[in-house]
């Protein structure tokens, strides 16, 4: 489905709150592939290379299910969805619902085992094990740790799919034939497919109920099964946990402004045409968190939605997120679960983007415990 709902409840008026907390699982069994990243037009002269791969598809593309559930009267302006995350049908079942969320950049995975886990020394000023040491050397990234193992993690996994590259080619209406006259639109079209491994399924978490049945999810329409699960008291316990002074995000974190990015949320100042004063960006800006240490990576690009007026739309301009799996100590803790944050820590673009679960965060107790 496409990421924008432009039906009348939601491009006429006010947006919403979203609400909270989270009450479902959206459970996505694919049927077959699933679209990987947008493709392009190649030539005869240029069939080489591969777009960007871009996968599991982030929160804001599951709200098309919900507009093509609702149908055009759909009312989903306070609407909020998390993900993605991804787990084994067989464990998804409603006395377990353990599925893999991004792991804590602090663990460090070798093998498929933690095999050292750092915390922020305040004295040294710097991350270390549990022998007092810094190690080195190379560890795996990208992986995934399951949800029922948060506090006490043990299995780390790799992500269950691969991407698969395939050419569509236009064809003569008459023949079998690609397209001869091109000179408008390429003859071939170049699609990252995704392969998931038999099942497998994604998961998102959702406040609101989305009814089971069959979906076109993502671009090129591939089809996928739905299910929808209340959350048991376990998970929801460790959602509505305050995060306190020690977290992890387990989705991409977009802060700042619409033209700003940051590496923690900031209030904005509405009104004032010098807040985006590229000589000095920060000067209506204040920070919301007083932060000590950040664990994390380089910052991924990020779109959520598509823009422009007519029935035709391009992509918006993106955003830059801080990955998921990024650790932040604060000076402070916080004394509230992600869903009580206040909604005004979230740059908004027409919804809060605590809509899409930007930054959703989870404690690290074993890390207080070492500290």
């Amino acid at each position: 489905m496409s990421t924008i709902e432009n039906t009348d409840k939601t491009s006429n008026e006010k947006y919403l709150h979203p609400r909270s907390p989270f009450e479902y699982l959206i459970i996505i069994e694919p049927l077959g592939l699933l679209y990987g990243s947008s493709g392009r037009f190649l030539s005869p002269e240029n069939l080489v290379g591969r777009s960007g791969s871009s996968f599991p598809p982030s929160a804001a593309t599951l709200s098309g299910l919900f507009a093509a559930s609702k149908g055009k009267d759909a009312d989903i302006r306070d609407l909020m969805l998390a993900g993605p995350f991804w787990g084994n049908v067989d464990e998804l079942k409603p006395t377990e619902q353990n599925f893999y969320v991004p792991t804590p950049r602090n663990y460090l995975v070798k093998d498929g085992k933690i095999v050292d886990k750092l915390s922020w020394v305040s004295e040294k000023k710097s991350w270390i094990n549990e022998a007092g040491e810094k190690p080195t050397g190379k560890y795996e990234s990208n992986t995934w740790l399951a949800i029922n193992d948060w506090n006490q993690p043990k299995e780390i996994k790799q992500h269950p799919w691969k991407f698969l590259a395939h050419l569509h080619p236009r064809l003569e209406l008459s023949e079998r034939h690609v397209i001869r006259n091109h000179e408008e639109q390429g003859s071939l079209f170049l699609e990252n497919s995704v392969q998931m491994e038999t099942g497998t399924s994604l998961v998102y978490l959702s406040n609101t109920k989305l009814d089971p049945g069959w979906y076109r999810f993502g671009g090129e329409g591939h089809m996928v099964d739905v299910r929808c699960e209340a959350i048991n008291s376990k998970l929801n316990k460790l959602l509505q946990a305050p995060v306190g002074n020690i977290f992890a995000l387990i989705t991409p974190a977009i802060w700042g402004s619409n033209r700003l990015s940051y590496r923690e949320p900031v209030y904005l100042q509405k009104g004032n045409k010098e807040k985006y004063n590229t000589e000095n960006p920060e000067c209506n800006e204040q920070k919301v968190w007083s932060i000590e240490a950040l664990f994390t990576d380089r910052p991924i690009p990020f779109r959520y939605r598509l823009g422009g007026k007519g029935e035709t739309k391009s992509l918006s301009r993106g955003r830059y997120a801080v990955p998921p799996g990024s650790v932040y100590v604060l000076k402070e803790p916080i004394n509230q679960a992600w869903q009580d944050w206040d909604v005004n820590w979230f740059p908004q673009e027409g919804p809060s983007l605590k809509r899409w679960g930007c930054g959703l965060a989870l404690p690290l107790q074993a890390c207080n415990e070492l500290m």
